[in-house]
């Protein structure tokens, strides 16, 4: 068991999400994509709300868009973790990276897919 896992019940709830708060702060300030993501969601889940489509298609118009925040935080977090253990050039760290990249690409195209497919 981790040293680092002390707090139980309400403590340990209140400690998590301040540390999820700590984790959108950090993506928001200092990650481009991340605050590019959170305005194309700013535009879209609004629009959704507007459409002439059901509950069920609203509700997956609004999860491409927030599962694309989601892969963009992880992506982020390996990214920081590769860094953070070297910035030295190793093939491994590309791709990590890359692989993360690519998870967000699949997430932006499944976003104009899914789109797409309910609007046309």
């Amino acid at each position: 068991m981790s040293p680092f896992k002390g707090q139980t019940g309400l403590k340990r709830i209140l400690n998590a999400s301040g540390y999820s708060l700590d984790g959108l702060r950090a993506a928001f300030t200092g990650e481009a994509a991340f605050r590019q993501l959170v305005l194309l969601n700013v535009i879209l889940i609004p629009i959704s709300f507007f459409l002439n489509v059901s509950r069920v298609e609203q509700a997956l118009l609004i999860a491409v868009c927030l599962l694309a925040l989601i892969v963009e935080l992880l992506n982020s977090a390996v990214e920081a973790a590769i860094d953070r253990i070297s910035l030295e050039l190793h093939p491994l760290s590309k791709n990590a990276k890359d692989m993360g990249s690519a998870a967000q690409l699949v997430a932006l195209t499944m976003i104009a897919l899914v789109w797409a497919v309910i609007l046309l």
